[in-house]
């Protein structure tokens, strides 16, 4: 072996061993600088992600909540509706009874009323008629008892007298 082959293999070796320091230079560094901070980091990730995904059920639990207590306020608004419902019906006919029973007194009232008018028109009418009836029964004496009867009275009063005091 010469020289010149010896001071190759010397740089090969030489090149292959400081390769070999500077990648288990590398290899130190990864493992402990480098490493550390990738690890630290993807932990802050996946802690990140495990909190987005816990705050994403919790979002999740509050929806189905929230669906759950629209449908209920739901059924809710169903049952006050019909409440609502049943009970305008019942004040429409609570209304429409005491509007029936009022009626059905203001008619019997007014029967009332119509047989009392009635009474005083007949007793008014009967009034009447007798009052015609006298004046046509004083004119219908004015006219049959004029001066003639009136002498033929005198006459037969003055007979009477006459007789009764000579007798």
């Amino acid at each position: 072996m010469s020289q010149d082959q010896l001071y190759l293999q010397i740089a090969v070796w030489s090149q292959v061993v400081s390769s070999v320091v500077f990648i288990a230079a590398l290899v130190y560094l990864w493992f402990r600088y480098l490493l550390p901070v990738f690890l630290a980091a993807q932990e802050r990730s996946n802690a990140q992600i495990a909190e987005a995904e816990r705050h994403r059920d919790e979002v999740k639990a509050a929806l189905l909540a929230l669906q759950e207590e629209i449908q209920s306020a739901g059924r809710d608004a169903g049952l006050i509706e019909q409440r609502a419902g049943e009970h305008a019906e019942h004040e429409r006919l609570a209304l429409l009874n005491d509007a029936k029973d009022a009626g059905e007194r203001a008619l019997a009232d007014a029967g009332r009323e119509l047989q009392r008018a009635r009474a005083a028109a007949r007793s008014r009418f009967r009034d009447e008629l007798l009052g015609r009836a006298l004046t046509l029964a004083r004119e219908d004496a004015q006219r049959r008892a004029g001066p003639a009867l009136d002498a033929v009275l005198v006459d037969r009063f003055v007979n009477s007298v006459e007789h009764g005091s000579g007798g």
